[in-house]
């Protein structure tokens, strides 16, 4: 009888540890995935952007203002792609579902933690789509091929080179040809043929290149940085949200 009555008093004892009512295994293995998802994606984000804080944008801030636009045009385009788009879109949706899932449950104690980290996760996200991507698009409207820039200046250089050096020089015969024809041309005419396709063509260029790369730089620099940061500090955030999930299951 008095072993009855201690297993009668350690019977409820054991059903009380148990989880908790509408709380069941299969609804903690979902919020354990989600978090550990979210945690990853937010980790990959973090790494890419700290990557290009610390790594991508000082080393092409020693290129030249071509090399600088064509390589920002290239990875800007090469980036959209499904293995940059899964892990930063799809921590938002993780998210908020593992938020409703720690409402009611033993993984409750994670919750501030899980909205501190969605939190940061926006602003980051917000970050980028209101920042970073208008100023990638506006660089990529920047031309960097040679062949566009360099036909208004063969134009007008060919025309001058053709006109008044060619001309006389071509005319009176080889004497004169030699002497004031030949000098017109690489005078006058071959100085301002070849002025106005290598000098102002070449400048204009140049100084779209550096007025493009004056406008982006800077500014997309530094809010990588703060995305980069809250990104990181979301990634944190996470991985004690899913440390405190994972302990209140054996409290």
């Amino acid at each position: 009888m008095r072993g009855q009555g201690v297993a009668a008093l350690r019977g409820p004892v054991s059903v009380g540890s148990g989880p908790r009512p509408g709380y069941g295994g299969a609804t903690r293995a979902l919020q354990t995935t989600t978090l550990l998802l979210a945690t990853l994606g937010a980790g990959l984000m973090a790494g890419l952007f700290a990557a290009f804080a610390y790594a991508v944008m000082p080393g092409l801030g020693r290129s030249g203002d071509r090399t600088f636009v064509q390589a920002m045009q290239n990875i800007n385009r090469a980036i959209i792609n499904g293995w940059f788009l899964l892990p930063f879109l799809l921590p938002i949706p993780l998210l908020i579902l593992a938020t409703v899932l720690a409402w009611n449950g033993p993984g409750r104690v994670a919750l501030p933690w899980i909205l501190a980290a969605l939190v940061l996760y926006m602003a980051g996200f917000f970050v980028t789509s209101g920042v970073n991507v208008p100023l990638n698009n506006a660089l990529d409207k920047a031309e960097t091929s040679e062949g566009a820039t360099d036909g208004s200046g063969d134009g007008s250089g060919d025309g001058l080179a053709d006109g008044p050096g060619g001309g006389p020089g071509d005319g009176p015969g080889e004497g004169s040809g030699d002497g004031p024809g030949d000098g017109l041309a690489g005078g006058p005419g071959g100085r301002l043929g070849g002025g106005a396709s290598d000098g102002p063509g070449d400048g204009s260029r140049r100084d779209r290149l550096k007025a493009a790369r004056d406008s982006f730089e800077r500014r997309w620099v530094t809010w990588n940085i703060v995305r980069a940061l809250a990104h990181t500090a979301a990634f944190g955030l996470l991985a004690w949200a899913l440390f405190l999930h994972g302990t209140a299951g054996t409290a």
